[in-house]
């Protein structure tokens, strides 16, 4: 199963709607279950330095099927996956990216965010993944 580009643009509408409530402004992609690009928007004046990062976030998430905080706590210095940032041409493990899963709980994607807070990044990114 596969993430269509409708459920994409759905979930960006999800994440773009609480990020208004958040007040803050945020670049939002959505990568497909192979880990490629499907969606991005990048809200008016949202960062460009996090363009990159919310693709990367989103790959993180899709790569390990789990949010990428939960990556950065296994990362950390003396950690099981210390250093994996460097591995898959660089990935991201601060919160903001989530895996996306269909009515049957299988993985068809995932969400990363980024241009606030770790916290209101990770927020924004849950919104969009709750969408659908």
């Amino acid at each position: 199963m596969n993430l269509t580009l409708a459920q994409a643009e759905k979930i960006i509408d999800a994440a773009k709607k609480k990020s208004v409530e958040l007040n803050t402004k945020m670049n939002i992609s959505i990568v497909d279950a192979g880990a490629n690009i499907l969606a991005f928007v990048r809200m008016d004046g949202a960062w460009l330095g996090s363009a990159d990062i919310s693709l990367k976030k989103a790959k993180t998430a899709r790569f390990f099927d789990m949010n990428s905080g939960d990556i950065g706590g296994l990362s950390q210095p003396g950690g099981a996956l210390f250093n994996i940032e460097h591995s898959n041409g660089g990935l991201i493990s601060f919160p903001g990216g989530v895996p996306i899963k269909n009515a049957e709980g299988e993985i068809i994607g995932a969400i990363g965010v980024s241009g606030s807070s770790v916290e209101n990044d990770h927020a924004v990114a849950d919104a969009g993944a709750k969408a659908l």
